[in-house]
């Protein structure tokens, strides 16, 4: 899953201590390199981050919870027989909520970790938006990186996505290389903005 011993000045020209992580956890290399892309498009580009798709998630889960705790208050008040009705109808409602919640991370979602806005220098048109999704198999040590360019004027949309062993970002110890990260998302993110693809 490594390639060579890269890790020593990935942080050190940041002067950011290294991210580590234990290479043969897929799950915690994916978030890892997923942390290292958002830090680019939010710390190295002049964009603002944009929250409204997490917060979306964050309110279907907030009134699922809601609706958990009245029903658990209701049988306080009203002990079971007399409370019945009500938590036939919570329980049904809260299921209800998890089927929406699993279709919006499935649909709406897609995998997108980070959302930043760019502002019309003129202030005249809307906001552009770019959006970065990444997914990665289990058992597999292939990194797909989507970013996609949606212009606010025009509404019209653009990706680009890439497809590289994590091998290629994380070295022998564990430590991700963000001085690789970096240089390949402002590759991707200028080939957007030029208008071109980048295969």
């Amino acid at each position: 899953m490594s390639k060579g011993s890269k890790g020593g000045a990935s942080a050190a020209g940041e002067g950011k201590e290294a991210v580590k992580v234990y290479k043969w956890d897929g799950t915690a290399v994916k978030n890892a390199l997923d942390d290292a892309v958002k830090d680019v498009m939010t710390n190295k580009l002049p964009y603002t981050e944009n929250f409204s798709l997490m917060d979306g998630r964050l309110w279907i889960c907030g009134v699922a919870v809601g609706v958990a705790m009245f029903a658990l208050l209701w049988d306080f008040l009203y002990p079971f027989p007399k409370s019945r009705t009500v938590l036939i109808v919570c329980v049904a409602t809260y299921f209800l909520l998890m089927g929406v919640l699993t279709l919006y991370t499935t649909y709406k979602e897609k995998g997108i970790f980070v959302v930043v806005r760019q502002k019309d220098p003129a202030g005249l048109d809307p906001d552009s938006s770019w959006e970065v999704a990444s997914s990665m198999d289990k058992y597999d040590d292939v990194y797909e990186l989507t970013l996609a360019y949606t212009e606010g004027k025009t509404g019209s949309r653009r990706e680009t996505v890439v497809k590289k062993s994590v091998g290629d970002f994380i070295d022998e110890n564990g430590q991700v290389c963000q001085d690789i990260i970096e240089p390949l998302v402002l590759k991707l993110h200028k080939s957007l903005a030029a208008g071109k693809k980048e295969n």
